[in-house]
């Protein structure tokens, strides 16, 4: 999946920093970290619901119970998932301890576990506003176990 906004903070970091490794995120984690946390679209729609995204666990089971409304619409579905996805990974790194985003080798945010486990969050976001499983909740519980 193409994320523009990221191609761009990548062209930018490696113009500034001269890194152009799959792992440029860790030279910069807070500005990773608060940009993948952005996740706007994700945010608006669980406001609008009543739920708080407080980067928290249990705001993952929160979101786990709305209503799938943007389900009929493909293309809000796959940004949604994707918001998923970032939310997803702010909530474990931002909760488990040695949990750190980074880049896979083919330039897709992961957050990397203390096991030196990769958890594909895009992807599982995108699983989950898609088809509602797994969810948000159980991802993060597996996650922060293992």
């Amino acid at each position: 999946m193409n994320i523009p906004f990221l191609d761009n903070w990548r062209k930018r970091h490696d113009a500034t920093h001269g890194i152009s490794s799959p792992d440029a995120v860790a030279s910069d984690p807070e500005g990773a970290a608060q940009l993948f946390s952005e996740c706007e679209l994700l945010r608006a729609q669980a406001e609008s619901s009543g739920v708080e995204l407080d980067d928290s666990a249990d705001s993952l089971a929160a979101l786990d119970q709305l209503l799938p409304r943007w389900r009929d619409d493909p293309e809000v579905a796959e940004w949604l998932g994707t918001d998923a996805g970032l939310y997803l990974g702010t909530v474990l790194v931002r909760t488990v301890p040695g949990a750190h985003w980074r880049l896979s080798d083919e330039g897709q945010p992961v957050v990397r576990l203390p096991s030196e486990t990769d958890v594909e969050v895009l992807a599982e976001g995108t699983s989950w506003a898609e088809t509602g499983t797994p969810e948000l909740s159980q991802l993060y519980a597996e996650a922060a176990e293992g």
